[in-house]
C-alpha cells in the first residue's frame, strides 16, 4: 500500500496528514517531528532544577512535592514520543467502548504504525469547541455535556483507563443524530491509570461528597495517609464542611473547580497534606472536562 498525504494540522512534537490508503480508506498519520527528544530533555532538566530549588528554600514548596511532579510530568512526555504507545492506548480505549454509543474511537491501522509513525482511521465530526456549529445543528447541548461528564466517570471508575488530554481540540461530535449525540476522541499520547488503592480512595471521596458525608471524607483523608495521623478529624471535618456547603446544589455555570481545588489547598496546607503527583494528570482532566461542560451548557447539575 502506498499513502497520498496531505497535510492536516501541526503540533509541539507531531504533525498529522490525511491520506487514503490505495484502497480507498482515508486515514490520518501522526508522524512525530525529527530531533524534538533533545528538545524535551533540556526543557525538563530547566524543570527539574526549579523544583529542586523550590524544594531546598521553601517548605510549602516542599509538601508540593515539585520534584515528583516534575518526574511525573517527564514519564507522561517521554511516553508520548512513542506512537506504538499512543496506538495500543487508542486501541484499548476503542476496546473500551465498543458496546457503548457514548464515545467512538478510531480504529489503529496496525500494520503501518511504527515508533514515529501512527496510522488511524479518519473520522469526521464537529469540533467539539465550535458551538455555533453544534447549535446549527440542533444538537442538545444538555445532553451532550452529561455525557461528557459520564464519558470521565466510566473511564476512572469502571475501565481505570482514561484519555487524559480532552481539551477542545481532541474531541469531536457526531452530530448524525442531535438529540443523542456522540464524542469521538483523537489523540490518545496521554492516557492516565489510578493504583486501585487510589481508585478506592477517589471513589468513597465521591461518594461522600456527593453525599455531605465530612465525618467521612475527613477520616478518609486521616487513614490514606495523605494528612498526619494525629491530626483532629473534627477539624478537618469542619474546614471540608466549611468548602464545600457553598457549591452544592449549584448549576455548573456558578461553580468554578479551579477556585475549589484552590480552596481544598488552602485546607490541605492548613494540615499539612502533601500533593499526590500520580492523581495529577486526573485532576488535569477533571478541569478539561469543567471547561467543556461550562461552554456547551453551564446550567449542568454536575452532582445530578
Amino acid at each position: 500500500d502506498e499513502f497520498e498525504p496531505e497535510p492536516l494540522a501541526s503540533a509541539s512534537i507531531a504533525q498529522v496528514h490525511a491520506a487514503k490508503l490505495k484502497n480507498g480508506k482515508e486515514v490520518v498519520i501522526k508522524v512525530l517531528r525529527p530531533d524534538v527528544l533533545p528538545v524535551i530533555r533540556r526543557d525538563i532538566s530547566l524543570l527539574y532544577i526549579i523544583a529542586e530549588l523550590a524544594s531546598r528554600y521553601s517548605s510549602q514548596a516542599r509538601r508540593l512535592r515539585p520534584i515528583e511532579v516534575v518526574s511525573e510530568y517527564e514519564k507522561t512526555i517521554i511516553d508520548e514520543l512513542d506512537l506504538m504507545r499512543e496506538a495500543a492506548a487508542a486501541s484499548q480505549l476503542r476496546r473500551n467502548f465498543q458496546d457503548s454509543d457514548l464515545l467512538y474511537v478510531p480504529q489503529v491501522y496496525w500494520d503501518f504504525c511504527r515508533p514515529g509513525a501512527l496510522v488511524t482511521e479518519r473520522i469526521h465530526g464537529v469540533p467539539i469547541g465550535d458551538v455555533a456549529r453544534l447549535r446549527q445543528h440542533d444538537v442538545d447541548m444538555g445532553r451532550l455535556a452529561s455525557r461528557g461528564v459520564e464519558i470521565f466517570f466510566t473511564q476512572v471508575f469502571r475501565h481505570n483507563f482514561f484519555h487524559a488530554d480532552m481539551h477542545p481540540g481532541n474531541i469531536f461530535v457526531d452530530v448524525s443524530d442531535p438529540e443523542n449525540p456522540g464524542y469521538i476522541a483523537v489523540d490518545f499520547g496521554i492516557v492516565g491509570s489510578l493504583d486501585p488503592r487510589d481508585q478506592q480512595y477517589l471513589a468513597e471521596n465521591f461518594l461522600a461528597f456527593f453525599q455531605r458525608y465530612y465525618h467521612r471524607i475527613a477520616r478518609l483523608h486521616i487513614n490514606s495517609g495523605w494528612v498526619p495521623g494525629d491530626t483532629r478529624q473534627d477539624e478537618v471535618e469542619s474546614a471540608f464542611r466549611t468548602v464545600c456547603e457553598p457549591i452544592f446544589n449549584r448549576p455548573l455555570s456558578e461553580i468554578s473547580f479551579g477556585q475549589f481545588l484552590v480552596r481544598l489547598f488552602t485546607v490541605a496546607r492548613r494540615f499539612g497534606m502533601e500533593v499526590q503527583p500520580q492523581l495529577i494528570l486526573l485532576e488535569k482532566t477533571l478541569l478539561n472536562i469543567e471547561g467543556l461542560g461550562r461552554e456547551l451548557y453551564p446550567q449542568l447539575d454536575l452532582w445530578e
